[in-house]
């Protein structure tokens, strides 16, 4: 069994140089980045520990196949060289979805019903099989059609790795999860140091960083897709979860809190803790107005995603509250201060210009990260 795949960890724009380091962490020295992206040398085990560890990545996938492809014969030719035999399982649903840019191809339903075509023939013709009930375990396949080249992509994670598994509510402004690890990883803060989310919201920042200051595998308690997959070696992948639950310190988690003026915000940020398996004594709740916050301790860092107001009616307001946040760290002048926003105004509300920026993107809307030391 072919144990040895060249891999693909999808990234945000702007982040695909914290995968590329997170990977060689990792210890897979061949990463390298390029935009959208980070290609790698790996093994079932190893694309198992990815799909693990992974804070940054969207999803792990294995490369099948990189070519030019200007026509539906070229698509149809690209997908039938592949062994689809060695991955497939008797009932496996075949689960093919399409993404065309800037193509001769663009239309990802035809490329989707050729690519099937081409799967299905090349399975009846090596396992001689004619009926495909397809009512099994999926087997994940991504097409990428950009510039006319075509990546073929089998999926190891399934849904995203930003799932978690931990958040159930988003609230009216949600992160996603692999971007506020990103945030909590390119803030100055250290797990020595006390962090404070002052728009806590439902708490995603939070626990991305109380999973960093424990070493907790984002995915510990969720399933992937490679973990039915045919072709991988899967009969070590349960003594790879236990060493990463056995690797989760809870107790190495210090001064982590957040605060917020809604109510509803904090009861589900309470719930996401409980949900995301931590001591809910780890993460410190409690409601107060950015206005009037006061924290004792030193040499902290607060940690934000404020509202952005892309609504003209909601400027102002998010306006003040960037003055606000220059006059919570005037209150405590041994703290640095992190926030991401879309707005262009910024630093003018804030009174300030940062001492570091970068530019990252929150879904479709780009953002600077603001840090002020």
């Amino acid at each position: 069994m072919k144990d040895a795949f060249r891999c693909y960890a999808s990234a945000a724009f702007g982040m695909e140089g914290l995968v590329a380091s997170e990977l060689k962490r990792l210890g897979f020295e061949s990463a390298k980045a390029e935009n959208g992206g980070v290609f790698f040398d790996a093994g079932s085990e190893g694309i198992m520990r990815c799909n693990l560890y992974s804070r940054f990545s969207d999803r792990i996938y294995i490369l099948l196949s990189d070519t030019v492809c200007r026509t539906f014969e070229d698509l149809y030719q690209a997908v039938f060289r592949i062994d689809w035999e060695t991955f497939f399982i008797q009932d496996a649903a075949i689960n093919i979805s399409c993404k065309c840019i800037r193509s001769n191809l663009m239309s990802p339903r035809d490329c989707q019903s050729v690519a099937k075509k081409a799967v299905l023939t090349r399975l009846h013709e090596k396992t001689g099989q004619s009926v495909f009930p397809e009512s099994g375990s999926p087997l994940p396949v991504q097409l990428a059609v950009r510039n006319d080249r075509l990546r073929i992509l089998l999926n190891t994670s399934g849904e995203a790795l930003s799932r978690r598994g931990y958040r159930t509510w988003n609230g009216e402004a949600p992160l996603r999860e692999t971007l506020a690890a990103a945030l909590v990883e390119l803030s100055p803060w250290k797990p020595d140091r006390p962090l404070h989310d002052p728009c806590c919201g439902t708490g995603t920042l939070l626990i991305e960083a109380a999973f960093a200051a424990s070493e907790r595998a984002p995915g510990l308690y969720r399933p992937f897709a490679m973990e039915k997959i045919k072709c991988l070696n899967r009969s070590n992948l349960s003594d790879i979860r236990h060493a990463a639950e056995h690797a989760y310190q809870p107790d190495r988690i210090g001064s982590v809190s957040g605060s917020d003026i809604d109510g509803e915000a904090l009861t589900l940020a309470s719930r996401h803790v409980r949900q995301a398996r931590l001591p809910e004594s780890s993460v410190r709740l409690f409601s107060s107005p950015l206005q009037e916050l006061n924290l004792n301790s030193e040499n902290g860092v607060f940690l934000c995603n404020p509202p952005y107001g892309e609504r003209l009616s909601d400027q102002d307001h998010c306006r003040k509250l960037y003055r606000d946040l220059h006059s919570l760290r005037k209150r405590h002048p041994s703290w640095s201060l992190c926030a991401i926003s879309s707005d262009p105004a910024f630093e003018r509300s804030y009174g300030q210009r940062a001492d570091k920026k970068r530019r990252l993107y929150n879904g479709r809307l780009e953002c600077v990260f603001y840090i002020y030391f």
